[in-house]
């Protein structure tokens, strides 16, 4: 039974695909690859997720490790001391559902405990072999995200015959295995994993070929927010100049049929969302139309 019923109306809208779901990303790290050190203090924490709220956001993602390219691995007690306070503050002053981004399960579960109502596992539930049975057992959804290897090695010539079939197939297998734990079909995202664990070539074949993903008959989720491809593609740009190239792969996402983008720029995003959703699903904000 879900712990929140907001979270239950966004179900309902990714799995019919009314209108696109954006998630805003609340990295509580230190060193995470785009705003590490910006939100670690839990109160400046507290107020970048109610501006993202304020801004559109459907749901906020908290998370405690990074899992840049080569980022070392957090002990359960060092990402806890991070994402707990955060997430009891939030609990009840955000108008919004929260997310807690982790792969591990007594993370997963003291998140959840305290007021998140989502998990997202870049690891499709795969880095702790508890996290299937904690997911089911909490009753709340979860994102499968594809990874090749680990944050630590992930970028190191990752190679696939055809990245599209054999990413699908992978996240198949998850699906399955969530649904064997217990965890309702109805529940799941499935996340293609850009950016991990494949070059900018790769990345941009997922993009391009998003639409065979339908196939899993799951809402699709991805982030490609300020991410490296996008600054290799426009020549090298820095991570702070990376919004109009985020624009327009959350645009050609919602296109391919992505039912729920994860961003940084939230309330630019929503716009772009919004617009696209308008050309796409046919659906407006002002019922117009």
């Amino acid at each position: 039974m879900l712990n929140n019923a907001s979270m239950s109306s966004l179900l309902t809208l990714a799995h019919e695909g009314i209108r696109t779901l954006v998630m805003g990303i609340l990295n509580v790290t230190p060193d995470s690859f785009s705003d590490g050190g910006r939100y670690l203090d839990a109160d400046a924490a507290v107020h970048h997720a109610l501006r993202m709220a304020e801004d559109g956001a459907d749901v906020i993602d908290i998370g405690g490790e990074s899992t840049r390219p080569g980022a070392k691995p957090l002990t359960v007690d060092q990402e806890l001391e991070r994402v707990l306070p955060v997430i009891r503050k939030l609990a009840g002053c955000c108008p919004v559902p929260l997310s807690i981004d982790t792969y591990k399960s007594e993370v997963a579960r003291r998140a959840v405990l305290e007021g998140a109502a989502m998990v997202n596992d870049i690891s499709g539930m795969t880095f702790d072999a508890g996290m299937p049975k904690t997911v089911a057992d909490l009753g709340v959804p979860v994102i499968l995200m594809h990874i090749k290897g680990t944050p630590r090695t992930m970028q190191q010539d990752p190679r696939y015959a055809d990245v599209v079939v054999e990413v699908k197939e992978w996240l198949q297998r998850r699906v399955e295995a969530a649904v064997a734990a217990g965890i309702p079909r109805d529940y799941i995202f499935v996340d293609p994993g850009f950016g991990f664990g494949k070059t900018a070539e790769q990345n941009l074949e997922l993009l391009r070929r998003l639409p065979e993903f339908r196939t899993l008959g799951l809402p699709i989720a991805l982030g490609t927010s300020r991410k490296s491809t996008i600054g290799k593609v426009l020549g090298g740009l820095p991570v702070e100049e990376r919004l109009e190239g985020t624009a327009a792969t959350v645009a050609l996402a919602i296109a391919g049929g992505a039912a729920l983008v994860r961003v940084h720029d939230v309330r630019e995003m929503v716009r772009v969302a919004r617009m696209a959703d308008a050309v796409v699903r046919g659906w407006r904000e002002d019922g117009a139309g």
